[in-house]
């Protein structure tokens, strides 16, 4: 079976960054499952492994993008730090939830002063060129379950 919509698809994957620094990798905590055309994982990988097969290996560059998209300096702002009332120990890489007039966007500390705290609303990868090294382990039909819930159930999936 080959990898197309509502294919339960099941990888092992390690991701660098053009430098070739490993930011994530699936070695050591199992494979990732997820559930073609469902947006479960970026638009770039989806598109680099339709056709493919259990026993494929995939190299794929993808640029941000068709990944998490271009970095915008505005979505970092510094605030101050009594808006964090009820957090003891601001710290980097700490993330909060921060509601804007377009919704909630998740933040993450990436400086902090006597007083002020600078939050970034980008993702932690925009912006980066990911390269991505995969190998297909199953690809299976979804289930009526899972394409209602459109995600994965069981191994390397969602469990409820």
């Amino acid at each position: 079976m080959k990898v197309a919509e509502n294919t339960v698809v099941v990888i092992d994957y390690t991701l660098t960054n053009n430098e070739g620094e490993v930011i994530d990798t699936s070695d050591g905590a199992g494979p990732l499952a997820y559930l073609q055309g469902f947006g479960n994982i970026i638009d770039g990988l989806e598109e680099a492994l339709e056709g493919k097969q259990a026993g494929d290996k995939v190299k794929a560059s993808i640029e941000p993008a068709k990944a998490y998209g271009e970095r915008h300096d505005e979505m970092a702002q510094e605030v101050p730090k009594e808006l964090f009332g009820g957090v003891e120990n601001i710290e980097l890489g700490m993330q909060f939830e921060s509601e804007t007039d377009d919704g909630p966007v998740m933040v993450t500390v990436v400086a902090i002063t006597d007083d002020m705290v600078t939050v970034d609303g980008n993702h932690p990868l925009a912006g980066v060129h990911l390269n991505f090294d995969v190998t297909v382990r199953e690809v299976r039909e979804a289930t009526e379950e899972e394409l209602a819930h459109g995600h994965v159930h069981g191994d390397g999936g969602h469990h409820h």
